[in-house]
């Protein structure tokens, strides 16, 4: 039976076991749309392409599957170029779909026409442009084995409307095999025990854990390991959540805006065990000075990472899960006991600041917000200092996730990866915690969580300012403030009410208490406005 490739396009899609997908329809990608109705997939109208791509990260992120945005041509496809980024730098497994102009006009400077796999090309794992309409089939059987394995990330598809409206021969590929691409996934056994000869020989070893756990599903092999050997354990931002914050092992964030215990740990340990975790700019920030005086052991899927930032003694490459679990078969119990107990003196308990009447103390919020909220929440940050306040202040149990754009460190990310993460996970709460000037850059994302149905909670910390670009023109730049005034922003609690969301504002501890309340049990979509002093400081 013949069909259109754009009904190929869509038939690719079932057969993948897609179920949501994201976007925002246009003329050269109509023909794809109209496929989609003789599906079963349910499509997400943003009012943004890049939310498409946000929300579908956030999708892929809790799912571990890779998700899919659609944006038609020109302006439509260039505007996913944030959110392909985005995914990018922290390998989320995104397939994205693009309309492109007819084939016989590309090049011509048609209407809406835009290089886009050009565009994108520094920011995908792979792109096609598709000329012939019969390689679709294997095309996108292609795209998703790409996406989603080795270190996961973006794949673009770049589909001329004549192509799509051309008729093929339907089958769809059973496997893959690409030839020059062939992730290894399996630890070299002889390096698996050097790396276990070292971490025994060590006498104060150090486990940092980054977002490569969660892209290989290892979050138990890691706990598993470090708990048989008892060895502590620290994060990136990308890998908050992946260690209980209550565990006696765990020892924070490390990095530039990371908590005491961690930098001290990774200063004072003498083996370093890096878990899929790149150690970027803001988690080390001397790596040779740290490579002088550590030994460091590196797993990572991708090998280009490993010694990228910081030279590795002991590399291994490999799935972070396959690797643990061979590090688990070997491992025997030990313990660490005059080194744990040295790391537990510098531990101390938090203390808030008092801050101005009128407004509350966001790092209290966050802190007792996360002592309210179910314990398999998932919690989306946004990019300044509210993520930061939220990577310190908020505790993760077992159950728990985090997620923000901590590699491109994109503003507006997290109500839309909230969208997307609570369709990936219907049963579970989803958090976005955001301030008043990365929510103005995604808040028509709201009219997206009506129309769809999408019960998130949403916290914005409003402080009137750009918060952290105030506070480095006030540390480095003499005080000098510009353009960090929001002067001009919506009342958030009209804005709420304007799109029939229920809303709150907090003011002072009566209200913090009232509003976490509801957010902690609250079925519904609901707004809370956090009041926050505009000189409060990040750290």
């Amino acid at each position: 039976m013949r069909i259109t490739a754009a009904q190929a396009m869509a038939k690719c899609l079932t057969a993948e076991g897609v179920s949501v997908a994201f976007g925002y329809p246009g003329a050269a990608i109509c023909p794809f749309y109209d496929a989609l109705l003789e599906t079963d997939i349910r499509h997400i109208l943003v009012r943004h392409e890049a939310n498409a791509g946000h929300e579908a990260s956030g999708y892929a992120r809790i799912t571990g599957k890779p998700a899919v945005c659609i944006a038609t041509s020109g302006p439509g496809a260039v505007n996913l170029i944030t959110a392909i980024a985005t995914a990018y730098a922290d390998s989320v497994p995104l397939i994205c779909i693009t309309g492109q102009v007819n084939r016989e006009q590309i090049g011509s400077d048609a209407f809406q026409e835009a290089d886009i796999t050009g565009a994108a090309e520094p920011f995908v794992k792979h792109s096609y442009l598709v000329s012939d309409p019969n390689d679709i089939p294997r095309i996108f059987k292609e795209a998703f084995y790409i996406a989603g394995t080795g270190r996961p990330g973006p794949v673009l598809i770049d589909v001329p409307m004549d192509v799509q409206r051309e008729e093929i021969d339907f089958e769809y590929p059973e496997k893959v095999d690409i030839r020059g691409y062939k992730p290894t996934v399996k630890g070299n056994p002889m390096q698996v025990k050097r790396v276990y000869k070292a971490l025994c020989e060590a006498e104060k070893p150090l486990i940092c854990v980054g977002g490569g756990v969660f892209a290989a599903g290892a979050i138990e092999e890691v706990r598993g390991l470090a708990r048989k050997m008892q060895i502590p354990v620290i994060t990136t931002m990308m890998g908050i959540s992946a260690f209980p914050s209550g565990d006696p092992l765990f020892y924070g964030m490390i990095g530039t805006h990371g908590v005491k215990t961690a930098n001290r740990a990774v200063q004072e340990c003498d083996t370093l065990f890096l878990v899929g975790a790149r150690v970027g700019d803001r988690a080390v920030k001397t790596p040779l000075a740290l490579e002088k005086t550590t030994r460091i052991i590196h797993i990572d899927i991708d090998p280009a990472e490993i010694g990228k930032n910081i030279g590795a003694d002991l590399p291994l490459v490999g799935d972070a899960r396959l690797v643990l679990r061979q590090l688990l078969d070997i491992a025997e119990p030990a313990k660490h006991d005059d080194w744990l107990a040295h790391l537990e003196t510098f531990r101390t308990e938090k203390v808030f600041a008092d801050v101005p009447a009128g407004t509350v103390n966001p790092k209290l919020f966050i802190d007792t917000l996360s002592k309210a909220m179910p314990d398999d929440s998932v919690i989306c940050a946004d990019v300044g200092q509210n993520q930061i306040w939220t990577c310190t202040d908020y505790r993760f149990e077992d159950r728990g996730r985090f997620i923000t754009s901590g590699g491109m460190g994109t503003m507006g990310y997290s109500l839309p990866a909230a969208i997307g993460a609570k369709l990936a996970a219907p049963q579970r709460t989803v958090c976005a915690i955001c301030g008043d000037g990365s929510l103005q850059m995604s808040m028509m994302e709201l009219a997206t969580a009506v129309q769809h149905e999408v019960p998130v909670k949403l916290v914005v910390m409003t402080n009137t300012r750009l918060g952290m670009v105030r506070e480095l023109q006030t540390k480095g730049y003499g005080d000098r403030q510009t353009a960090v005034f929001l002067d001009g922003s919506p009342d958030f609690v009209k804005l709420a009410e304007a799109y029939g969301i229920p809303s709150m504002r907090v003011t002072d501890k009566e209200s913090m208490d009232a509003a976490i309340k509801r957010l902690a049990e609250d079925e519904g979509l609901l707004l809370v406005e956090v009041t926050v002093d505009k000189d409060f400081p990040t750290l």
